[in-house]
């Protein structure tokens, strides 16, 4: 079954317009799938794994290869495997002098790839692809706001129709990331990197606290914040750095955390089906990460922050979109209620129009410029508002 991806158009745009293309996202978010589809009607197009050893065996001598081998676009799956690729590319770009001729997945971001952006600065263009949005299912039979929450966007997870097995397949996921691919970037102990993990997870959507967890794990802070930045790296946890502004208020300073998945996240609590989730603690941060997901699919370049002050003024995002700012507040719930702290949050920001994110399907006002949406119809109100 194949679902398209709302960053299809994009990529095509992009691949016209740019030697290189770099698609990067979590493993089996489903890059390899939407890479097939995009490269299906190109005569001569070439997909290469580059964690198949057949395949990666081809490109022993790459400048050979390509140079050879008369494709008309090349398809590296995996590029962080080989990154000693990327100034061969540099060079075949540049002799070749047209735009695409190399489509790029990844499981890392672009900061992990640092090679990539230094060799190849001004010839590349990178797109985030997550794991399944709401938006791309909520026309589909299978969608229903609980399975999306207890399973999560990741393909295999959402669309397995044995509730069992996708809980299986998460948990094999977990366990495949530590044990395996994260072992390609650095030192880590995977035992300690996944009680870490859990940690957040139950602390989901909470500042975080580096002293604490460090404590908790008996390694150093600086070794937490490298084990969270590698995380984040390799799109299993979303960082929400605060606010900055100049109003003068006593800010909190720490970011927010989330884990990048619900079903990995509900994964890593133990938790099996969605009324557990919806019973436990941290399914509010649950439901502020599935719309923060949302949210970036949509403003792709905006930036975001969370606001709290000390004295309790507080919004879930801040988003600056250009020269608009607009604020949202993330409810589970049908019958939303809007705190002092939030409203205390907006006549310190002065946001253009303020949006409370529901799991229902209405739409109604709140006051003045502050609007209830339902997470369905939010990939199309959410632009309407920020303008």
């Amino acid at each position: 079954m194949y679902i398209e991806r709302k960053q299809e158009q994009r990529i095509e745009k992009l691949m016209r317009h740019f030697p290189v293309v770099a698609i990067v996202g979590p493993r089996q978010s489903g890059k390899s799938t939407l890479a097939r589809k995009l490269i299906s009607g190109m005569d001569g197009a070439v997909h290469l794994d580059l964690e198949r050893p057949s395949d990666l065996a081809k490109l022993n001598d790459p400048e050979l290869y390509f140079g050879t081998a008369g494709m008309a676009l090349y398809c590296l799956d995996e590029i962080q495997r080989k990154p000693e690729l990327f100034p061969v590319i540099r060079t075949l770009v540049d002799a070749a002098n047209r735009n695409g001729q190399f489509l790029m997945l990844g499981s890392a971001s672009r900061d992990l790839l640092k090679q990539s952006s230094e060799t190849l600065a001004g010839r590349i263009a990178y797109v985030g692809l997550s794991p399944l949005l709401v938006s791309e299912l909520a026309e589909s039979a299978e969608f229903s706001i609980s399975r999306y929450i207890e399973r999560g966007g990741f393909p295999r997870s959402f669309l397995e129709d044995d509730p069992e097995m996708s809980a299986a397949w998460r948990d094999n996921f977990i366990s495949t990331f530590l044990n395996r691919d994260l072992s390609q970037w650095k030192s880590f102990t995977p035992a300690t990197m996944e009680r870490m993990w859990r940690m957040l997870a139950h602390n989901n959507g909470q500042t975080v606290n580096y002293s604490a967890l460090s404590s908790s794990l008996d390694v150093s802070n600086v070794t937490v914040k490298n084990y969270i930045d590698l995380l984040a790296s390799t799109y299993m946890l979303d960082i929400v750095p605060p606010w900055h502004s100049n109003l003068g208020k006593r800010l909190i300073k720490a970011p927010k955390v989330y884990v990048a998945d619900s079903g990995i996240a509900a994964s890593l609590l133990g938790l099996r089906g969605y009324d557990s989730m919806v019973a436990h603690p941290a399914i509010g941060g649950i439901w502020e990460q599935i719309v923060l997901r949302e949210l970036k699919a949509v403003f792709p370049n905006a930036e975001f922050a969370h606001y709290r002050t000390a004295k309790g003024a507080e919004v879930d995002f801040v988003v600056r979109n250009g020269q608009d700012v607009f604020c949202v507040e993330c409810k589970f719930s049908l019958s939303p209620k809007l705190s002092r702290g939030f409203h205390s949050a907006l006549d310190d920001i002065r946001p253009r129009a303020s949006l409370v994110v529901t799991p229902g399907g209405e739409t109604f006002p709140m006051g003045d410029a502050i609007e209830a949406v339902g997470i369905t119809k939010l990939a199309g109100r959410a632009p309407e508002m920020a303008v």
